[in-house]
């Protein structure tokens, strides 16, 4: 099992308009911060008895996505790996899925406060040095980050608020807390899917030229693409289009289609218009694997 924090099928951040390098970078660092601190608020509220609750992430209890979360905020704050024997789960299928769940079962007979502290620990720490040493420019490589990957800056800093709220809301599904549904973290990660979504209808839907859909996710601007001549899926004005497909999502069943955590039947979705496509676009949404 990946992290939701690879998020490869996820564009790479765009300069938001007005504001260098230094000043987007800072802005991620400070969407990542308030994420943590969100899920750390969260789960400072489950009673122990919940530690052990199924996730919607295979093999993975509520336990064991607070150590994945752990896990990567030490090693970016510059902890070696623990070592760690995991033998041959069935969710485990990639090297990075690999790594992961390293991180996972080294920290199996840590408890819950003890997991919070060590990431509430590692994100002051990597705080305090990305505010000292604030990186400039977003296409450099960061000095750390996990094997496997060759992120730069603006794409390490981007994922990171995705991963950690991704679990916060993994955990909120498997104790039966809704909400977190409108902070930094949450606007951070449904906004980028939103920007992948062209993307989705034009190459993975297959949608031919002329095709467009509009959106709309619980709390956010509609959005709307079309397929231009081209080939690409391009933003249109949601005002303005005549969609072939209209979905219209609570905030949650986005997000749990687009990391694919749960199958396209259990998630309630309003649909108007072509039903075919709807079903090819909605089976294409998973960006986090």
């Amino acid at each position: 099992m990946l992290a939701a924090a690879d998020c490869r099928q996820c564009p790479s951040a765009n300069s938001v308009a007005g504001m260098d390098d230094r000043a987007e970078l800072a802005a991620l660092i400070d969407t990542w911060y308030a994420a943590v601190q969100d899920l750390l608020d969260l789960v400072g509220q489950i009673p122990d008895e919940h530690r052990h609750t199924p996730t919607d992430l295979p093999g993975w209890d509520v336990h064991d996505v607070m150590a994945h979360i752990a896990h990567l905020e030490s090693v970016l704050a510059g902890d070696p790996d623990l070592p760690a024997e995991i033998g041959n789960p069935a969710h485990v299928t990639t090297p990075l899925g690999y790594y992961t769940e390293l991180g996972v079962v080294a920290r199996r007979d840590r408890t819950m406060p003890e997991l919070a502290d060590e990431i509430d620990r590692s994100a002051r720490r990597r705080r305090a040095e990305l505010v000292a040493q604030a990186p400039a420019d977003g296409r450099a490589q960061p000095p750390r980050q996990f094997p496997g990957v060759s992120w730069d800056w603006r794409t390490l800093l981007a994922n990171r608020p995705v991963d950690v709220w991704m679990h916060e809301q993994d955990i909120r599904r498997a104790v039966g807390m809704p909400g977190g549904l409108t902070g930094a973290g949450a606007r951070h990660t449904v906004n980028r899917f939103l920007a992948s979504l062209g993307a989705i209808l034009a190459k993975r839907a297959a949608a031919p030229a002329g095709t467009t859909v509009r959106v709309h996710v619980t709390g956010f601007d509609p959005m709307a693409y079309a397929v231009d001549g081209q080939g690409r899926g391009v933003p249109v004005d949601p005002t303005d289009a005549t969609p072939d497909l209209d979905l219209d999502f609570p905030t949650e069943s986005f997000v749990v289609l687009c990391g694919g955590r749960r199958e396209r039947a259990a998630v309630p979705v309003t649909v108007s218009g072509d039903g075919e496509l709807a079903e090819r676009f909605l089976a294409a949404l998973t960006m986090t694997p």
